[in-house]
């Protein structure tokens, strides 16, 4: 029988059955080979709550060119797969479900809760997994990790202990940026700045003695109920004999003192500064330096706390509202003026950030900042293009300490146990803890780490270490690390310290920076502009080949 040839050529009908052949083959493990040269990338790790979409595409794309040639070129070629738990994200999602359900995380505990969660990694984990083959990615899917894997845990943990016992992570009460919809506190990185139109509430604060009143301004005038001061250049001859004297705080009727401190500018405004130790970084440090009470005014949902009855339980800019009404009426309020300023919201949901004290764990950048800086000059790693070097040295050469702890159930949780009777703490490896000087049973801390801090670790935990396995001998350091440019100081940077201070060598010799795919206005695809094309559907129709083109 004569057999018709299609007229045109069909995808589907030959880019599952070969790349299938091309797996079950074995074509894409490579094996500790002393006679080849190993080269190595380590996927940019999808997050579990995630579909495949066009940025994706690109990434692996880049990857599985540069995986294939130097394959064909006689390299033992490892491309390492993987997936994050993505703590806040996938948090999110499964509480967004639970609420469908009329159910609260509260209400079912802590071990019902993180079954869901690995319920839900199971069955979207493996979906990106599937979406990537689709695409044609030849990864060693015998080597796929993932952050929260028993290997990938233990390598968390032994980092954790080795810091805090090195005195590079300690527990404090610090200024975080908490986010009032997530519930938890996010990093520096994680905060997103945009403009928002706003306003100057111009204020006056009355002298104590009756003698007359001081002048300043401020973006938030709800934040007015917990400010301990007010403060004023020392050189400023207009307020020197000021100093030392003491204000009646507007609405509250709180005496505050007028301190001098070099963080207020002399030429901005008034030259006068309201100080809220507890609701904004600058004021936090100049409440350091002046030993100020630290008062703070909201819950965690960012509403006004019970100790205010007549703002108690009203939302933030609900309360500015009621306050700048109640300045008016008591004479306190000189002017409103027009401003445009900008606002951090978090990454993740698009909130306000509302800064706060808060009980964290932290660790100390700078002596990690600066190996970390000294691997980039010294050209031991390069970025391609290089001038994205400049943002790299940017966050670092300005880093602050990493608040590493997250008021969330799904992570890692804190390797560090308190007991409630005499008050000691321990940080360990186990599980569970005894106390070692009255013998009772301790409590872990509650809460996880970010997610970064595991990812942080991807090049090296995925090969092994802390064992010294044969694969993290030969593989590691890795080659190339293929990633958009908006994840360098999230990621990049962190990979870069931890491989330096744990394995003494950085993590790859260089880094690929590639653009974002953007739509024909150039805005970045994204669920919310509803701009996105969906790889897959561009799969099934014109085939992986088109796409990847």
């Amino acid at each position: 029988m004569k057999q018709e040839l299609a007229k045109s050529y069909q995808p589907k009908d030959f880019e599952d059955r070969i790349y299938k052949m091309w797996n079950d083959s074995g074509s894409f493990t490579p094996h500790v080979d002393s006679k080849k040269q190993p080269y190595t990338i380590v996927i940019p790790p999808p997050n579990i709550t995630g579909q495949l979409h066009m940025g994706h595409a690109l990434d692996e794309t880049l990857q599985d060119i540069l995986i294939r040639w130097k394959r064909m070129s006689g390299y033992s070629t490892l491309w390492l797969p993987g997936t994050d738990h993505a703590s806040i994200a996938t948090e999110a999602k499964i509480v967004e479900a639970m609420r469908k359900e009329g159910i609260k995380k509260e209400d079912i505990g802590r071990e019902a809760f993180l079954e869901r969660a690995w319920a839900w990694k199971k069955q979207y984990g493996g979906r990106i997994v599937e979406q990537l083959k689709k695409l044609g990615s030849s990864c060693d899917w015998t080597r796929e990790r993932f952050t929260m894997d028993e290997g990938c845990s233990k390598a968390v943990k032994e980092v954790f202990i080795k810091y805090y016992e090195e005195g590079l992570i300690y527990r404090g009460k610090r200024i975080i940026n908490w986010c009032p919809k997530c519930l938890t506190s996010i990093s520096d990185a994680e905060v997103e700045y945009e403009v928002q139109a706003g306003h100057f509430w111009h204020l006056r604060y009355p002298l104590k003695d009756g003698s007359g009143y001081l002048e300043l301004a401020t973006t938030r005038p709800e934040t007015l109920l917990g400010d301990t001061a007010v403060a004023v250049n020392p050189n400023d001859e207009r307020y020197k004999d000021l100093v030392g004297k003491t204000l009646i705080l507007p609405l509250v009727h709180r005496e505050i003192p007028i301190v001098a401190d070099d963080y207020v500018e002399m030429d901005f405004g008034t030259g006068v500064v309201k100080i809220t130790p507890a609701h904004d970084p600058n004021d936090f440090e100049v409440g350091l330096r002046h030993n100020l009470e630290v008062i703070n005014v909201m819950t965690d949902d960012a509403k006004i706390v019970d100790a205010y009855p007549k703002y108690a339980g009203m939302d933030r800019y609900e309360a500015r509202k009621a306050i700048v009404e109640d300045l008016k009426a008591e004479g306190a309020l000189v002017e409103i003026e027009d401003y445009s300023h900008n606002v951090g919201t978090c990454y993740r949901c698009g909130t306000t950030v509302e800064p706060r004290v808060s009980k964290q764990w932290f660790v100390k950048m700078k002596p990690l900042a600066q190996p970390a800086i000294d691997a980039v000059k010294n050209g031991k790693t390069k970025f391609v293009p290089e001038r994205f070097n400049k943002i790299y040295f940017h966050w670092l050469e300005n880093i602050k300490d990493w608040c590493i702890s997250r008021q969330l159930w799904w992570g890692h949780q804190i390797p560090a146990f308190y007991c409630d009777d005499c008050g000691e703490m321990v940080v360990t490896k186990e599980n569970s803890a005894v106390c070692p000087k009255c013998g009772k049973p301790m409590r872990q801390d509650p809460d996880t780490l970010d997610t970064w801090f595991s990812s942080a670790l991807w090049p090296f935990s995925t090969l092994g270490w802390p064992d010294n396995t044969e694969e993290l001998k030969y593989f590691y350091p890795t080659n190339t690390l293929v990633t958009g440019y908006d994840i360098i100081f999230f990621w990049v940077v962190r990979m870069m310290f931890s491989g330096l201070k744990n394995m003494g060598e950085v993590p790859f010799d260089t880094v690929l920076i590639h653009g974002l795919v953007r739509d024909e206005q150039g805005r970045k695809m994204s669920k919310s502009l509803g701009n996105g094309i969906d790889p897959l559907k561009v799969i099934d129709e014109f085939g992986a080949d088109a796409l990847r083109f």
